[in-house]
């Protein structure tokens, strides 16, 4: 443990915006986007917590994944909230798809119950996934958890907040000192069972069982590394801007960043994603996953 705390430092001040401004076109001021993300945020977090442990019914959807009314409900509220302040959005949810709402570019992407099999054994883990795309890149995310209270806010050249207070990652010198999350080892198969088995053996511990969860205590500098496959767009655009604004990176397996296409469009992204606290324990996890 001696160890492990020594090379896992906390880093130093947050992550600069550099190039990605561009992009972004400077200028322009995420706050008002961050007013009605919160805003979506609050009225999903009635809609889960009006439904959580509550017996239920669960569906199963054509991919196998289980659903509820909650879902629905959840991402029904917060698209009506979304095309009403900002009609010329576009809006992809998990549950309804893709609406482009014309040619803007601006594309936000929703997940209302992130980790539905938390939600439906009543484990505090699961979140609401909350991100805008501009022309294909994530400039702003939230990770919401209704039941504990807890939000993560990041927006491109700023700090990533915990309820409102700026948090950092950790540093971690040596992978092998790396404490890694991944949502269940049964997402991993084939090939990246066998890519996942190698990052296995080269932390400290691998973890199971906290979703989108596990992002947060990465971003608030509580575990190392993050890695997980068979992910859909819904699933990681959100927790980008949250990592990178702690200090983080996060990429997919080959080290790419997760971008739409310039269009926007999000046709033929990876599935298999990787976040870490530092560029050093970032580089030496894509090593060990050889992907």
């Amino acid at each position: 443990r001696m160890k492990a705390k020594a090379t896992c430092a906390r880093t130093r001040g947050c992550a600069p915006a550099r190039a990605v401004r561009k992009a972004w076109k400077g200028s322009m001021d995420l706050d008002p986007y961050l007013r009605v993300a919160n805003e979506v945020a609050d009225a999903a977090a009635q809609v889960t917590l009006r439904h959580f442990r509550t017996g239920l019914n669960v569906e199963t959807k054509r991919d196998e994944s289980p659903v509820t009314a909650a879902d629905r409900e959840a991402e029904s509220t917060m698209r009506e909230i979304i095309t009403s302040a900002l009609p010329k959005h576009g809006v992809f949810g998990e549950e309804f798809g893709l609406d482009m709402n014309g040619e803007s570019d601006f594309l936000w992407v929703l997940d209302p119950i992130d980790g539905t099999k938390s939600f439906i054994t009543g484990k505090p883990v699961f979140g609401t996934l909350i991100s805008m795309l501009y022309c294909g890149k994530p400039v702003l995310g939230i990770i919401d958890q209704p039941v504990l209270k807890e939000r993560w806010v990041g927006a491109l050249g700023t700090c990533t907040r915990l309820n409102g207070r700026n948090i950092n990652t950790r540093k971690c010198a040596q992978l092998s000192d790396a404490y890694l999350y991944a949502t269940s080892p049964s997402m991993f198969s084939g090939r990246s069972a066998e890519a996942f088995g190698r990052l296995c053996k080269s932390v400290r511990i691998p973890l199971y069982g906290c979703d989108c969860y596990a992002y947060g205590l990465l971003s608030a500098g509580h575990c190392d590394v993050v890695a997980e496959a068979d992910m859909k767009p819904y699933d990681y655009m959100a927790l980008v801007p949250i990592v990178e604004g702690a200090g983080g990176v996060m990429t997919d397996w080959s080290g790419r960043p997760l971008l739409a296409s310039d269009e926007g469009t999000l046709d033929d992204l990876p599935g298999e994603v990787i976040a870490a606290g530092d560029a050093t324990s970032h580089a030496q996890a894509l090593s060990a996953l050889d992907w």
